[in-house]
């Protein structure tokens, strides 16, 4: 038995085979974890869907920025974009089923007592229980009869910067963002949206999440998260593992054995 977490998918059919097969994923023994982004931009968002649904309990997820936008999507809420490559997964008829399975998953999937999964990694600012906190307020969201409706309400870049005395939409939006967009934080602790680079070519007044200090982290905890490609699968540091590792443009999908804790990858380009 053996437990896999597997970067952004990202409609990426064929990749997705193609690591489970180097994988030797077996679903009757082996649960398969992804730290969300199931969907767009890959060539059969649809059939992504449809597998790691039949794998049933031996499956599970967090949500991403593209999860999300799929739920107001179908909604009707916003358009899809033709890059997305949804127009399958839209129109197909059973449609409702795929939403409702995906809108169970939460923002933030704690695995051990010491490792956390979330899709965009964690808040300096917030401990694994805060984190899993937070992510229950959405998780309340999403199972609401208007959950597309609300969440639609929460897109935006405000608030920058966190405050346990937030409340509302300020609140649930912030938690939104800092679960599935961020990647660099401000010097004043707040989130920078705009900023998609390497770190090594990002400016001085903004640094990677991860290189913050954390104080409610201990050395033994880790954090797995996926969102942001041009790491390239790189923070310098073992607490936290990047599984982003850019498959649908052309590089890399990657996953992690929980079990061994080694990282197994599959190229685009074979």
């Amino acid at each position: 038995m053996t437990d896999y977490v597997v970067g952004d998918i990202q409609g990426c059919y064929a990749g997705l085979n193609k690591l489970l097969d180097t994988l030797s994923f077996n679903p009757q023994h082996d649960k398969l974890i992804t730290v969300g982004d199931l969907v767009a931009r890959g060539e059969d968002s649809l059939s992504v869907l449809k597998l790691c649904r039949s794998f049933g309990d031996r499956f599970t997820s967090v949500l991403g920025n593209h999860d999300l936008h799929l739920l107001v999507t179908q909604a009707g809420l916003k358009t899809a974009k033709e890059a997305d490559r949804l127009e399958s997964l839209l129109n197909n008829k059973r449609l409702n089923r795929y939403i409702d399975w995906l809108r169970q998953f939460p923002l933030a999937y704690q695995y051990d007592p010491n490792t956390l999964i979330t899709h965009a990694g964690l808040y300096p600012g917030w401990s694994f229980s805060q984190a899993l906190q937070y992510s229950h307020e959405i998780e309340t969201i999403l199972q609401q009869k208007k959950f597309a409706e609300s969440i639609n309400a929460l897109y935006g870049n405000r608030p920058h910067c966190w405050h346990s005395n937030l409340s509302g939409k300020d609140r649930k939006r912030f938690i939104i963002n800092a679960f599935t967009r961020m990647r660099y934080i401000s010097v004043n602790g707040g989130l920078d949206l705009k900023s998609k680079m390497s770190p090594t070519n990002a400016p001085d007044d903004i640094e990677p999440w991860f290189k913050k200090h954390n104080p409610h982290l201990s050395p033994q905890q880790r954090v797995i998260f996926g969102h942001w490609a041009s790491l390239d699968g790189l923070t310098q540091h073992p607490q936290f593992i990047a599984l982003d590792t850019g498959y649908v443009w052309g590089k890399k999908l990657t996953a992690l054995n929980l079990t061994e804790n080694k990282l197994i990858s599959v190229s685009a380009e074979n």
